[in-house]
Formats: structure tokens, sequence, C-alpha cells
């Protein structure tokens, strides 16, 4: 029954969307150990990224222009440098030649459908034939509708595996190249452990007595995240969450640092992860695992039992984490009514305060969206898939969540108020009219009327979105989701204020704080924050403005690649486990 209905949105999405293009096969995408607070993606055909500046003429919803196509048009006068790439892709199926050893011509078909064929001659057309080859333009013949170009490398086999996830990797532009002596130089001595000097640290708060724990995916070993809950005497709580203080390891301008920088983000396949750090830090001396003490840098709230905050601090930390359970183990604390011990009290306090708090965004107009994530089991010789299900998210899934969301709000807020000029922060731009139509055409088909006036507005038209089905109100918001902008980094100082709203998540502000092992981003906000707090100097580079601007342009396009690549290659193995099926 699951599989049926994972089989009914792959089929859904698929005729959704251009069915030309391979990374759009199926709209699944794969269970990484990222935080996907905020994961508002692409849809296909729309603009890469959402404009700098949103006070053009496009129309957004809800305007009463929005039945004029105001897309900005241009003539191209000349072309100042050519910017010819290589392309992954196949020769067209030709029979061959007479004779043997000759020069073949041939038209190669790259996998990224916006690609023209490419003219290439080769003398090897029998060894590139159902091969997935490299090949690079040269030229393009004013009077040729195709360019012109050679043949590169061939990578392997059509349709295998490693071939295809090698594919996957060139398509997205992921860097999976060794870290280079310079960079493992910067590490730490390994193995490492905590130093008197760092204890003795006045900035650096000792929270080694307090009951902290983390909850994540399976397996997760890179472990960014720790949370404490304590209640207090006058009944209200403190909570805590400790985020792994990867910029005491990163130092700027270091070899370590420009690879962090130009990498962006970790990349989470099926069954493979591509770190943005080395492994000795991203699995050891920054991961936050139980029973080691570990430096953090944490935000501490007082909180109501209604989940109201009465006051918040920032500090680096040292803790101790006394247990990492997964999502699921988590959950079966909360729910065994025979466990009353102080780390299910904790969980289950922290549970109610989440509740409390995600309410009162989806009653703000915060969007809950959807993708049809999927969970393989993995041969661990073949590394085929065995089986494939649909990803359950728990409440423990939530909890962790809303306080992640809280935290980012949180840091968004200080590091603006010392420096709105130079804060990295990140927004969702409304969606356009255009880029809702083919959700109000699919529901409309069904005879669903959504509203799409505001967030609030589509938020209470999804949750109306129902029929006997129990997936379908699943499948009408993982339409929805493909239909948003993309939620993008940017420097304050380039935008107005007003245009600094999160549309999905309906906040003011908001930036990535609580992942820093993972997204360089983080990494950033974490530097601006401890600035803020007079713990350290404000590097150069948030003093030149091109610059930082420069940094959120890659940090956009690095995220987008990897999500592009997570999504690739879930099709990958979801095809895979079907072809013999």
């Amino acid at each position: 029954m699951i599989r049926s209905h994972l089989l009914l949105m792959m089929m859904v999405c698929f005729s959704f969307f251009d069915a030309s293009h391979f990374s759009y096969l199926m709209d699944v995408s794969v269970i990484s150990e990222d935080d996907n607070e905020d994961d508002v993606r692409l849809v296909p055909n729309s603009a890469d990224d959402a404009p700098r500046n949103t006070n053009s003429t496009q129309s957004t919803v809800g305007s009463s222009a929005a039945s004029v196509p105001s897309r900005p048009v241009g003539r191209v006068v000349g072309i100042i440098k050519r910017n010819w790439n290589s392309y992954c892709g196949s020769l067209e199926p030709m029979p061959m030649p007479a004779g043997s050893g000759g020069v073949a011509h041939a038209l190669f078909v790259s996998k990224d459908r916006r690609i023209p064929k490419i003219r290439i001659q080769t003398r090897q057309l029998g060894n590139l034939l159902n091969k997935r080859i490299i090949v690079a333009v040269d030229s393009w013949d004013v009077m040729s509708r195709y360019p012109s170009g050679h043949y590169v490398r061939t990578i392997g086999d059509i349709g295998d595996k490693e071939t295809e996830t090698e594919v996957v990797l060139i398509e997205n532009d992921i860097n999976t190249r060794p870290f280079s002596t310079q960079v493992l130089a910067c590490l730490p001595p390994l193995p490492w452990t905590l130093s008197p000097e760092d204890v003795a640290n006045p900035n650096r708060q000792d929270l080694r007595h307090v009951r902290v724990f983390s909850v994540d995916p399976p397996g997760c070993r890179d472990i960014d995240d720790a949370l404490h809950c304590t209640p207090l005497p006058n009944g209200n709580f403190e909570v805590g969450v400790h985020i792994a203080d990867v910029t005491n390891f990163v130092h700027p301008g270091t070899p370590l640092d420009e690879e962090a920088s130009q990498r962006a983000t970790s990349v989470y396949l099926v069954g493979q992860r591509i770190d943005m750090l080395p492994k000795p830090l991203t699995e050891d001396v920054c991961s936050l695992r139980a029973d080691v003490e570990r430096l953090a840098f944490s935000v501490i709230w007082e909180m109501t039992p209604d989940a109201d905050i009465i006051s918040s601090r920032y500090t680096k930390s040292v803790i101790k984490s006394c247990a990492a359970m997964s999502y699921v183990e988590a959950q079966a604390r909360m729910d065994d009514s025979r466990l009353a011990d102080p780390l299910t009290v904790d969980l289950r306090n922290l549970n109610s305060l989440a509740k409390i708090m995600r309410n009162r965004r989806c009653e703000r107009g915060a969007l809950t969206l959807a993708s049809a994530e999927v969970k393989f089991e993995i041969d661990s010789e073949t590394h085929d898939p065995l089986d494939i299900g649909i990803y359950q998210i728990r409440e423990a899934n939530q909890m962790i969540e809303e306080f992640m969301l809280a935290a980012n709000v949180s840091v968004a807020e200080k590091i603006l108020q010392h420096y709105p000029l130079c804060s990295l922060l990140r927004r969702h731009p409304s969606p356009t009219k255009e880029m809702l139509e083919p959700l109000l055409r699919t529901a409309s088909s069904v005879g669903l009327n959504l509203d799409v006036s505001s967030s609030k507005a589509l938020a209470e038209s999804l949750d109306n979105a129902k029929r006997d089905d129990p997936y379908f109100n699943k499948l009408i918001r993982i339409l929805a989701t493909r239909c948003m902008t993309q939620a993008v980094y940017f420097c304050s100082g380039d935008l107005s204020l007003s245009e600094y709203y999160h549309y999905g998540l309906a906040s003011p502000l908001y930036t990535h704080f609580t992942s820093p092992i993972r997204r360089y981003a983080d990494v950033v906000v974490h530097r601006l924050l401890a600035a803020a707090l007079d713990i350290a100097k404000l590097p150069p580079v948030f003093q030149d403005g091109p610059q930082l601007t420069g940094i959120a342009d890659n940090l956009n396009y690095r995220h987008r690649n990897a999500q592009m690549a997570s999504r690739a290659s879930v099709e990958l193995h979801t095809l895979i486990y079907f072809r013999t099926r």
C-alpha cells in the first residue's frame, strides 16, 4: 500500500513537470542529515535565484497587474567573452560507418536538455556509443543549427550506477576532490581534547553540568546541534540550543576557510556524503557526540510554559552531551508512559513548547509544505537499493525543527541589530502568480479553489484541501512546494528591510546559524554573532560589500546544486530499484 502511494506521488509530480529532463523525472528527495527547516525549492524553468531587487515590475501574488506579462527583455548587441563549458551526455544512436578508423561525424546529446546537440568528429565511434561521455564546446558557426565541440573523456556505461552518480556530481558542479595537504594542515592535532585554556576562557561558559542531548536522523555522525530544557523555580523553563563551535577551528583567511567557502555546503547523496569540511572535524572534533566534552555556541532563552520568550542570551560554551538519540528513539521515549526519567521529561517539555511555537507560526501564516521524502535500504556489499519506502516525519522531527527555527530567528535579530549593513540573512520572496499557476490549474482540475493572496491564505487553503485518500493532501503540498521561489542568502546592505521577509516561514527576519558543520553560511553567521558579543573581531571581508555579496551568490549557487544532486541521486536509485520490478 505504501509503495503504491509512493508511485502515485512520483507519477503525479512527473506529469506536473518537464518530463524531458532526467533531473525532474520523479519528485523525491534524499533524506539527508541537513536542516530542512526552510527548504523551499525551485519550480523547474523559473528563475534560478530570487531577484536581488524585488521592486521590479514583475507581478506578485495578489497584484492587480498580475495578468500583464512583465518579464524584462533585452537584445544581444555583442559577446565580450565566450563561456564554453563541458557537458555530460551521450552520442545520438547511429549506425557505424563503413570501414574502420575513419573520422565519423556524430551528434552529442547533453543530459541538460537546455543545451542543444553538439557536433563532434571522432575516430573511436565504436568505443563511445552507449557511453556517458564529456564533450566541450569549441565554436558555433552563425549558419549552423548546432555548436561544434570535441570529445574530452568517457565516464562509463549508460545506466551504470557509478557512472550515473558521477554524471550527477559533474552536472551539478560538485567538488569531490580530496582535501589538499594545505587544508589538512589547518586541522588541530588529533586526538583532540578540551584544554584548560578553553575552560578558563572568560567568554566561554562551562555548561558541562547541564543535561544536554541531541536528536538526529539515524546514523548521524556530524552532529551540529544539541538542546537542554531545565525547569526553573518560577515555573518557566531555561531552554538552550547548542551549536557546534566550528569557527573555533576554522579561522578566516586560512586554506581550510577558503576551501569551505568555495564548497559552501555538504552534499548528501543516497549512501554517500561529500563533506564541506574534512572528516576529522565533521565527525569528531566539532561533532556534539554523546559523553565527550565539546565546544559550542549557545542560544539560551527563558520561556514561559506558553512558549513566550522572556529573555535571550548568547554565549560560547563547553558542553557534554548525555545522549545522542535518533528521531525514532526520542519519539519512543516520549510515547512510553512508563518512562519518567529526567531525560524523557526534558523531551516532553520541549515537545510541549514546540507544539505551541509551531501553532503560533502557522497562525502567522507559515506554510507547511512537503516533499515526497523516501528512504532506501541499501545492500552493504553491492550498495544497490534493496527496498524503498516513505520516510515518516514524527513529532520528534518537528520538535527539533521548531527550536532550530527559533534559534535562527533570534540570531538574525541579534546580528542585524549590531551590523545592519553586512549581516548575512536568508529570505524567501513571495511566489509570483505565474509560478503558482500550475498549482492552481492542477487543484482546479480536482475541484479545489486555492486562495493564494497571502501565505496565510494559502496555508489555510492547503489545510482544507482534503479528500478520502490520506495521501491527497500531501500531494497538493508537494505541488505547492515545487511552485515556490528559491529561498536565498543575501547581504543586509543590499536590500531594504521590507525585502528581508521569509514568505514560507512568515518571518520578517531569518538566517542560518544551526548547521556550521555542513553549511558555510552558518560559519559566516557565527563570526558575525561572535563580533556582536565582543568575543572576536569582525573579519575584514565584512567591510567589503561586493565580496560579501559574492559569498552570498556562491552560497545560493552551491546550495541549489546540492539540492539538485540529492534529488537526482534519489531518482537514480529509485530507477535502479524499479528497473527489475
